[in-house]
């Protein structure tokens, strides 16, 4: 099907500085037992190619279902009508952008495929799981689900560029909720956050066949905890959260696209600034920050962004320092910045836009009971259940399903709805110490949303477990 594509495009491209081809086939599965009763399974499947073409300074594309020679002609002419529409109306000369004629291809490692399980042997699989987290009758819901998606993504340039790339997610997911009177807590199998390239053997790495009766008691005891107490403390963040906290106050106000205000009118600008790079104290000395699509078993890893760039590990923050953002190749030229391979694409119906990939940060020296036995007085949080950023990515206030109170270096009574607020600018500061490699989880997101139209994309982020300082706490009601 690859080579047949490639030839009607060459065969339709028309005579323009640059032209290239993204087709994306995709295809997933849902598979959920939800109180122990099997959830009516959900697939998908969904292929189409996207045209961009940049010409006299302008560019233009248009995405099309209909793959046949003509189709593609038809799409490559809406592009070409665009670029013509838009050159000298542009806030950057197109022309003048040198988009890569890549080569080469990516593979997610899978060692146990989805197929290689019957659907019956899944649906057994997540019976017996759910039926593992309903422990006592004061679970009023519980689940375990599945969720799996392969793509098949071609990206070819008139010129001879030719790149092809196969993933294989998978997202495991587990949740169980506990009432009592007005009382109802949850706790899940990391959110959504246990999400990987690969196979089935995922669950193993990531400890799903054991944790849905832990998850269920944990459940039981936040129903019978006191309410987080207020207060400024230290605070120690479980990987789980830490994501969270990567995503939303670095990854997000790094994008060059939003720093260049492309985002204002939707998700938002950022306090970041482009003077800032280079020089801007953005965390302790701690604080080192890694774009890396390179680690092949994360959500957002990959050869190559969907403009085509090569895809390479690169610090963002070395020693608390910034020093570039997350820019692909427009933004890149647009703000004469250093940037990383991050031009994304939700499918071929979508432009690419700058995205957070695989953001990681990464470890540093503290065992985990080295840093509680450093804390006097403090709070160990797991788990993000709510979320909120002012517009510029600076202010937030985050809540996590579980907490846990620190006293004398010791880890002592379980509390819930445990909150805390900050700024990041402030916040990333005050990292104290940062957890070795045997804190690190690998986790990452299904949802991060963006752009318009809007487009919802996969990201990943590998943390260790981090203690701040100085941090203000509060509970929930």
């Amino acid at each position: 099907m690859h080579e047949s594509i490639i030839a009607r495009f060459r065969a339709i491209a028309p005579p323009v500085e640059f032209c290239s081809l993204r087709f994306v086939h995709a295809r997933s599965e849902y598979l959920s037992v939800r109180q122990n009763i099997l959830q009516p399974a959900s697939t998908s499947e969904d292929v189409g190619a996207m045209i961009t073409v940049v010409d006299h300074g302008g560019m233009g594309y248009a995405g099309t279902s209909d793959l046949t020679e003509a189709g593609l002609r038809r799409a490559a002419e809406h592009a070409l009508g665009w670029a013509r529409s838009s050159a000298g109306r542009s806030v950057v000369d197109f022309s003048s952008i040198p988009f890569p004629r890549p080569s080469g291809e990516y593979t997610s490692p899978v060692e146990v495929p989805w197929n290689v399980m019957s659907l019956a042997e899944k649906i057994d699989l997540l019976r017996a799981e759910c039926q593992r987290l309903k422990v006592d009758g004061r679970i009023v819901d519980w689940e375990a689900s599945l969720w799996n998606t392969e793509s098949d993504i071609l990206y070819v340039t008139a010129d001879g560029g030719q790149v092809r790339q196969q993933f294989c997610h998978i997202v495991p997911i587990l949740s169980a909720t506990a009432n009592a009177s007005a009382e109802t807590q949850t706790r899940t199998f990391a959110g959504r956050g246990y999400c990987r390239q690969g196979g089935l053997e995922v669950l193993t790495h990531c400890g799903f066949h054991n944790a849905a009766p832990r998850l269920a008691e944990e459940a039981l005891q936040l129903l019978m905890a006191p309410n987080c107490p207020p207060g400024t403390m230290d605070l120690l963040l479980a990987p789980d959260q830490m994501i969270l906290q990567i995503h939303e106050s670095i990854g997000h106000p790094l994008e060059l696209d939003r720093i260049l205000g492309d985002e204002r009118n939707y998700a938002g600008t950022s306090f970041v600034t482009p003077d800032m790079f280079g020089n801007y104290r953005y965390g302790s000395d701690l604080l080192n920050i890694t774009f890396d699509p390179t680690r092949n078993e994360e959500f957002a890893s990959y050869g190559f962004d969907d403009d085509g760039q090569p895809a390479r590990r690169e610090y963002l923050i070395h020693d608390g320092i910034l020093l570039r953002g997350l820019g692909g190749v427009l933004s890149q030229s647009r703000s004469g910045l250093s940037g990383v391979a991050n031009a994304r694409a939700t499918s071929w119906n979508r432009p690419t836009i700058d995205r957070i990939a695989n953001l990681n940060l990464e470890p540093g020296s503290s065992r985990f009971n080295e840093m509680v036995g450093a804390v006097e007085r403090g709070i160990y949080m797991q788990t993000n259940c709510s979320w909120s950023i002012d517009d510029s990515r600076n202010k937030f206030q985050f809540g996590c399903e579980r907490g846990q109170l620190i006293e004398n270096g010791k880890l002592t009574a379980v509390v819930k709805n445990p909150n805390y607020r900050g700024v990041s600018a402030v916040f990333w500061r005050n990292l104290k110490m940062v957890g070795a490699a045997d804190t690190v989880e690998v986790l990452g997101s299904p949802y991060c949303g963006k752009g318009e139209p809007n487009q919802v994309i996969r990201v990943g982020h590998a943390s260790p477990a981090c203690l701040f300082t100085d941090v203000e706490v509060f509970g929930g009601e």
